[in-house]
């Protein structure tokens, strides 16, 4: 009380804390005031805070009014009401701009502050709701009517309670700095209103906020939306604990390696070892300068060294920026001086590897004799197509021994990130050039042979990028002369390289990159082709990978026929080398057993060691019956042959397809029955049409079997079988005429492997029998069709 006595003299007197100075106010002007009625409150409105029942708060006023009221109530000892202003820019504060519910308080302690503003210390008492704003008064009055708080408990609010109270606890123990017994002082509080007002006080959210929850009266509301604030900031709180504890970590290591390194500089110098590291920047130095890099290279290789010289070994960058120098000096930036071009050593070299692919030596000569009157021209870009097993990469290291180049490969099957092509950058961890730059690298030569591998088998483009986009520049030859690699971010000359990729096919090589190289097809080998290769390579190959020597196992010709014919249909010879590897074997077993000198093998052999024939034509057997034509396909692994079975049925004319055939074949086999009617001239009312394609397991499209299928139904109708030893293909239109259609030369072959005699083609694919070899020619009998009624005379009669 003796504080409160005080406290109102120096309200009194106009006093301050200077008053002990010696220094006095004038005396306040607002002691003669009518009192205030009992059941209204003197208001102070805040800008920026908001006070809770049972809270200690330290409040700063400024308003003259607010001034006069604290002083007032210092003086009469009453209490005063806190109201949050609903917009803290004004400063002329009416009944409008306040809320209507607020909280009543106590002085604990007044005193002055800087540019005449007073600080309070104020304790919350009660909620209270304005009735209605009274005037007469230098300050802010208004009638109240007091807000009662919700009393008693029940299982919910206790729910509610404790987790308010573990989330309080959890709050605390994440603060940097907070007493240890807050803590307990939270757990010490049982009235779940009371901690929740407290709880609301500590909150760090808007004050419209903090108001919602002052003007909340129901417990059971105020204490779950504390929790959902509270739980959010515990959240935040946690997480940015975990940041902070992990920038302190971070920074705790790299100091510690700092120091570490310092201790390791100092023992090295102690030994005498200090020399070491300048010798390899040294060496380094010179390496650059003899790298012969061009002149804007070499210019930003030099800056980049001397910021190494400058960081030294204790820099976490100056690995980073080592190893891009050594690649860079490592990279064959000279133009290296090329042996002179020989037409007829490279004819010599390329005829000794591959037997036959008469087109593809020829290009590859031509290639050679215009380099040879032109050395600064440009490389083509060659794309090989065709079947597995037929020497696409083979043929590639025969390129370059024919032209004196080095040769490098790389698969492009399953690729799917462009960094792969065009390198990673030099910001992330463990970064490299891309394959490109790779293989030059390991070749040793910017004018060497790179083989790009399985290039249809790409990857699709993704967010890691589209790496057929980024081969684009790559086989450009007008963009690969400055071909700027991520990793290097420098220009490289890849235009002197002869680049040669493979396919199987060409469907899944997008149009673009199509379109930058030079296709040439590769479609497979007769069985003459086969024979000669396995006599030339394969035999000697498989005798030295089993440990066999010249002269200790011979195979005859019959032998390498009957694996052609009877184990192998294939339009290159991978299996055929495979099957001559498991019979040498078996002599080897028969050597090494039994000291024997020389193991002859024949074609009766074979069946002992490789089993029984793995196919035989089965073509006479299927077309000795009414409605079976045989077709000819082309398929990516070479041609093939298709046999068309059609079978009717009573029904009411439908037409029946099954063996899995894709939209065009489905439309070719309607247009043949619609033909085959009107040849046939037969009602078809009574009759269901069934055709069916063998090998159901398999998706089988395209418009070429239109001749096959019509004949088959002509069989059927007519009961006239077609003849065994003919095969069919082409497109038909509802005229009858047959159109022409791709793939002869894999079909052919594909004839002729099968045992087929005579072959009927599309008049206007007469021209495509150039492609084929000439022994396939001599050995089958082409019939040209112009209309369809050409191929009934041919294999029906």
């Amino acid at each position: 009380m003796e504080f409160w006595r005080r406290k109102k003299q120096q309200v009194l007197e106009g006093e301050d804390s200077g008053a002990a100075a010696g220094k006095k106010r004038p005396r306040a002007t607002a002691l003669a005031v009518r009192p205030i009625p009992e059941d209204a409150l003197m208001l102070i409105p805040l800008r920026n805070a908001v006070l809770f029942p049972g809270v200690i708060s330290p409040i700063t006023i400024g308003r003259s009014s607010s001034i006069a009221a604290a002083r007032e109530a210092v003086r009469g000892e009453l209490r005063i009401g806190f109201v949050l202003q609903r917009d803290p820019e004004v400063n002329e504060v009416g009944p409008n701009d306040l809320h209507r519910v607020g909280t009543s308080g106590q002085l604990l302690r007044v005193a002055g502050g800087a540019e005449g503003a007073q600080m309070l210390m104020v304790q919350g008492e009660r909620r209270f709701r304005v009735i209605e704003f009274l005037e007469g008064w230098p300050y802010l009055v208004a009638s109240v009517a007091w807000i009662a708080e919700a009393g008693g408990t029940s299982p919910d609010i206790e729910a509610r309670f404790l987790q308010l109270k573990e989330q309080a606890a959890e709050a605390i123990r994440l603060l940097p700095n907070a007493p240890d017994e807050l803590a307990g002082l939270v757990q010490q509080i049982e009235s779940p209103g009371q901690l929740c007002d407290m709880v609301a006080n500590l909150l760090d959210i808007k004050n419209e906020e903090k108001q919602e929850l002052l003007e909340t009266v129901d417990l059971d509301q105020r204490l779950d939306q504390v929790l959902a604030h509270l739980a959010q900031r515990v959240e935040v709180m946690r997480l940015s604990k975990e940041i902070g504890d992990k920038t302190r970590k971070e920074f705790d290591e790299r100091q510690r390696e700092h120091v570490l390194r310092e201790q390791m500089r100092q023992i090295q110098k102690e030994l005498g070892d200090e020399g070491d590291s300048e010798a390899e920047i040294e060496e380094l130095k010179k390496a650059i300068e003899a790298a012969g890099m061009p002149e804007e290279t070499l210019k930003h290789a030099r800056k980049e060294f001397k910021r190494l010289a400058r960081m030294g070994e204790q820099s976490g960058e100056s690995s980073m920026l080592r190893t891009w120098l050594e690649w860079m000096t490592e990279l064959p930036w000279k133009a290296e001086p090329q042996k002179a071009i020989d037409i007829a050593e490279a004819r010599k070299v390329l005829d000794e590897d591959h037997y036959g692919l008469e087109k593809v030596k020829r290009r590859i000569l031509e290639y050679l004799a215009v380099r040879k009157l032109n050395p600064e021209g440009k490389s083509p870009i060659l794309c090989f197509v065709g079947p597995p097993g037929v020497g696409k990469t083979s043929l590639g290291q025969s390129i370059a021994r024919a032209t004196g180049r080095k040769f490098q490969r790389f698969a492009l099957g399953g690729t799917h990130d462009e960094a792969e092509i065009r390198g990673h950058r030099r910001t992330y961890i463990g970064s490299l050039p891309g394959n490109v730059i790779q293989a030059v690298k390991r070749a040793g030569s910017r004018a060497g042979v790179l083989m790009l591998d399985e290039i249809d088998k790409l990857g699709m483009g993704g967010f890691h990028g589209d790496p057929s986009s980024a081969l684009l520049e790559v086989l450009d030859p007008e963009q690969n002369a400055k071909f700027r690699d991520n990793y290097l971010g420098v220009d490289f000359d890849l235009s002197r390289i002869l680049f040669i990729a493979t396919a199987n096919v060409l469907d899944t090589i997008p149009g673009p990159l199509r379109d930058r190289m030079e296709v040439i097809h590769l479609p497979g080998y007769t069985e003459e082709e086969k024979l000669e290769i396995a006599r030339r390579y394969l035999v000697g190959r498989q005798l030295e990978v089993n440990g066999l020597k010249q002269g200790q196992t011979t195979i005859t010709d019959a032998a390498i026929r009957s694996l052609i014919a009877d184990y192998t249909r294939e339009a290159g010879v991978r299996n055929l080398e495979r099957e001559l590897g498991s019979v040498l074997r078996s002599a080897a077993m028969k050597i090494a057993e039994s000291n024997a000198g020389t193991v002859a093998i024949d074609a009766p052999d074979l069946h002992a060691i490789l089993g029984a024939r793995k196919f035989e034509s089965e073509v006479a057997l299927r077309t000795a019956t009414p409605g079976v034509a045989t077709g000819l396909a082309w398929t990516p692994v070479g041609g093939d042959i298709l046999f068309i079975e059609a079978s009717k049925i009573p029904g009411t004319g439908k037409l029946i397809l099954t063996g899995q055939l894709g939209d065009v074949m489905k439309e070719s086999a309607q247009a043949a029955l619609t033909l085959s009617k009107g040849f046939i001239k037969e009602e078809f009312e009574k009759w269901d049409v069934h055709i069916h394609v063998p090998a159901g397991a398999t998706p089988k499209d395209g418009p070429s079997a239109g001749v096959a299928m019509y004949l088959a139904l002509v069989s059927l109708l007519t009961g006239k079988p077609v003849r065994s030893d003919v095969a069919m293909t082409g497109e038909i239109s509802l005229r009858g005429l047959v159109l022409p259609i791709g793939g002869v030369k894999e079909k052919t072959l594909a004839a002729l492997r099968a045992g087929i005699r005579t072959v009927m083609l599309p008049k206007r694919n007469e021209k495509d029998l150039e492609d084929v070899p000439a022994d396939a020619k001599a050995r089958l009998e082409f019939v040209f069709l112009e209309k369809v009624e050409d191929a009934v005379k041919t294999a029906i009669g």
